[in-house]
């Protein structure tokens, strides 16, 4: 046992980490990690956020922290980060892009940035996705770790410099103050030093970190992993925290994509991979080969029966995207306008919601391709790569 402990505190100071950062906040325990790692020998890690999480950044670098910490351990690391997107789509993906992939023994998940600059969240809506993630993976994996890193913008600098804890930060702390799970505050601690003269922001590599920013991460994670792992665990694998009250009654702990197979699709409705080499826009390669849901025509109709608290799109958000109008269980129609601010110049993922304090139960869904558009938008565009439920089934 001795031997682990001794690989784990060289590597903390090989790492840098030479003294404890109050920004890093351990919550309950990360016995059942260990107990995997270190006793079972075998051990699935995923990684859940946006594009901090999709680059080759902090991730690879806390995989190979965890490899050399036990480094007779089988490990799965699921790299599960999508650009651009949000705690909500976070939440409706996670069952096909982690929990599908087998039992996830730890999870480390980020949104603090994209829940802000992408998606503008209220706090409501960053409880009801980062809530959503920790309450599904618990469900099915009672013993489960988590991990919440803040990654940052200038914005969340600007308002730690002023006083302010910015507003992600604040919401997805009360997810994890309630359910006992670890945060890294990145955040607090560049914008300190950076206030220090220690590096500036350019050094760190912006929002998307450089090596060096990145490291910096990783290392604070290094020193979690010293605070629960410096002394052995006595514990083995046990529940976690699980209130029978969430804080939000409505968050998408029972998020999933709709499967192709309940919806029924006509013309001029289609499913298929759009010809993207005639469309305008920047497109992402992973996008480019999935079959897509979708309309052209203003006017064209679809609609559904699904059973849950909330349903909406994972869309592709391009110049070309339009305007819908959606109406629940035959009551009067609301617009939600498809084009983001970054539209003009990508097709965009974002998932938008149609309706999310439903009762839960049966409903049904009609959706129309609106004559109206964004008065920057070049088309009236619906593609979608998935409708998205809160239902579990």
């Amino acid at each position: 046992m001795k031997a682990p402990l001794l690989a784990l505190s060289m590597l903390a100071l090989l790492c840098g980490v030479a003294a404890a950062d109050s920004n890093v906040t351990p919550r309950g325990d990360l016995d059942s990690a260990w107990h995997q790692f270190h006793t079972l020998k075998k051990g699935h890690v995923a990684f859940l956020g946006g594009s901090i999480t999709e680059m080759e950044g902090y991730r690879p670098m806390v995989c190979e922290l965890l490899q050399k910490q036990f480094p007779d351990t089988q490990f799965t690391f699921t790299a599960a980060g999508v650009s651009s997107t949000c705690s909500t789509t976070g939440a409706f993906r996670f069952q096909e892009d982690v929990l599908s992939k087998g039992p996830v023994d730890l999870l480390f998940v980020e949104y603090a940035v994209n829940d802000d600059q992408d998606a503008h969240h209220t706090r409501e809506e960053c409880i009801r996705g980062m809530e959503g993630i920790v309450r599904h993976l618990r469900r099915v994996n009672p013993s489960a770790d988590i991990v919440m890193t803040f990654f940052l913008n200038e914005s969340s600098m600007e308002q730690y410099n002023a006083g302010q804890i910015p507003l992600p930060i604040r919401a997805h702390t009360e997810v994890a103050e309630y359910y006992h799970i670890s945060t890294i505050n990145l955040a607090k601690t560049v914008t300190s030093r950076i206030a220090a003269g220690e590096f500036d922001w350019k050094k760190f590599g912006g929002v998307h970190p450089a090596p060096f920013g990145n490291r910096i991460a990783a290392d604070m994670i290094a020193e979690l992993f010293q605070a629960k792992w410096g002394a052995a665990p006595q514990g083995a694998a046990h529940p976690r925290p699980f209130p029978e009250k969430p804080l939000d009654e409505k968050c998408y702990s029972r998020g999933r994509f709709m499967q192709v197979a309940e919806l029924e699709i006509n013309a001029p409705w289609s499913i298929h991979v759009p010809d993207w080499k005639s469309l305008p826009g920047g497109k992402r390669d992973r996008f480019t080969k999935e079959p897509m849901i979708e309309g052209l025509k203003p006017g064209s109709e679809l609609g559904f029966a699904f059973e849950g608290t909330a349903v909406g799109a994972y869309i592709l958000a391009g110049p070309d995207a339009g305007m819908v109008e959606v109406s629940i269980d035959g009551e009067a129609p609301r617009k939600v306008n498809l084009f983001h601010k970054h539209s003009a110049n990508l097709h965009y993922p974002r998932t938008v919601m149609f309706a999310d304090t439903l009762s839960d139960g049966k409903h049904t869904l009609r959706l129309k391709i609106c004559e109206e558009m964004d008065e920057k938008a070049s088309g009236q565009a619906f593609r979608a790569l998935h409708f998205v439920l809160n239902d579990g089934k």
